[in-house]
């Protein structure tokens, strides 16, 4: 795997996926969720809050290089407030 490079920023970001979708496989197993609806417009299991969460999270970080000079990390910021608005109220 000689032509991947793996920065620090990149492997902090796979590790944290990764052990998002693990917690979040123990927390079903432990404790089935429910359809329930809150602030999106469908009703929506813990799992599929996540995934909604995370595609709008790479959207919004292409939206951000593709739009402004400023640093990335900004919208890292928001997205992280984001995830978890979404995932508790969503």
């Amino acid at each position: 795997m000689d032509w991947m490079v793996w920065t620090l920023p990149s492997a902090l970001f796979f590790a944290t996926i990764a052990l998002m979708l693990v917690g979040m496989t123990i927390w079903e197993v432990v404790q089935p969720s429910t359809f329930r609806r809150g602030l999106l417009p469908l009703k929506t299991t813990r799992g599929d809050r996540l995934f909604i969460a995370l595609l709008s999270s790479a959207w919004f970080h292409l939206g951000w290089l593709g739009l402004t000079d400023q640093p990335v990390w900004y919208m890292t910021i928001f997205c992280v407030i984001w995830l978890a608005a979404v995932l508790r109220w969503g």
